[in-house]
């Protein structure tokens, strides 16, 4: 009779994406928003969120879409904007 061996587990450690944690500066639009003049891309999209619902900026009966103020439409333009949308917009006012 065989008997399987049994494999030691190993520790798994979390490695961080150094894509995640590049800071990358922002267009002047883009940091009257946020507040700040470099981020990365995770704390720049958590900002606008924390922006976004500060400012009750979602739409009451879709919450998906974005009805931007004057700020924020000079980052996203002036139509309600898909929250899945956001992304691409962003990338307009992020440089390296």
């Amino acid at each position: 009779m065989f008997m399987a061996k049994k494999k030691k587990a190993k520790a798994k450690t979390k490695k961080k994406s150094g894509l995640m944690q590049q800071t990358y500066s922002l267009s002047t639009e883009l940091q009257a928003v946020v507040g700040a003049k470099s981020l990365s891309r995770p704390q720049i999209v958590k900002k606008l969120w924390a922006y976004i619902k500060s400012r009750k900026l979602q739409d009451h009966k879709n919450k998906r879409m974005i009805v931007p103020d004057a700020k924020l439409a000079a980052v996203i333009g002036k139509k309600p904007v898909d929250m899945l949308k956001l992304a691409g917009a962003l990338s307009k006012h992020i440089k390296k």
